[in-house]
């Protein structure tokens, strides 16, 4: 049997009656603990990436930018590419996985929500999680949200304070609360 960890990031029903989960929880406070530590106060480029480190478990590659403050529940599942670019204000719900290609654009305010609860209300303490994908070269605007198990594909753009509920082809410009297709991008090569 995979341990809660696993579960989780399968996309399994997660309870807090399940075994390990105090062990989730826990992770989930010393991650947030040291999102609010990179939080308090100015932190240089290079502090921001040693506190990123922590939170992911990996590096942050030295060319991508992320401005405090971060929110993050859990940062493990959480990936991000080269040249990205991530605003003030972010919250990501990282439990169920996200990866962010290269040269990603996130701004201000954006959610990244990969949980979601138990429809049954005698079970909504429950949770499973989908992964989020954003491909490469997105641009995400202010104070979207993105919603579990979405796929956001090379090049497009979400317009600003857009609900992103479904999958977005590459090249597409969505918008709105659900998001919808705006328009696809088109590149002159004249």
């Amino acid at each position: 049997m995979n341990n809660i960890f696993e579960r989780d990031l399968n996309g399994e029903m997660v309870s807090p009656n399940d075994q390990g989960y105090d062990e989730l929880i826990t992770d989930i406070f010393d991650t947030m603990k040291t999102a609010t530590e990179m939080n308090t106060g100015y932190k240089t480029p290079a502090e921001v990436h040693e506190y990123m480190k922590r939170i992911l478990g990996k590096p942050l590659d030295e060319s991508t930018t992320v401005l405090p403050p971060f929110y993050v529940d859990y940062g493990k599942p959480v990936t991000i590419g080269k040249r990205c670019f991530i605003q003030q204000c972010c919250t990501f719900f990282g439990r169920g996985g996200v990866i962010i290609g290269d040269d990603v654009f996130i701004g201000p305010k954006c959610n990244l929500i990969t949980i979601n609860h138990d429809v049954n209300p005698d079970n909504r303490s429950a949770t499973y999680g989908r992964p989020i994908v954003i491909e490469d070269k997105v641009w995400i605007g202010i104070n979207s949200t993105i919603l579990p198990g979405v796929k956001i594909g090379y090049g497009s753009i979400v317009g600003a304070q857009s609900v992103v509920t479904h999958d977005v082809p590459p090249m597409t410009i969505v918008a709105g609360n659900p998001a919808r297709t705006i328009k696809k991008i088109e590149i002159n090569h004249e």
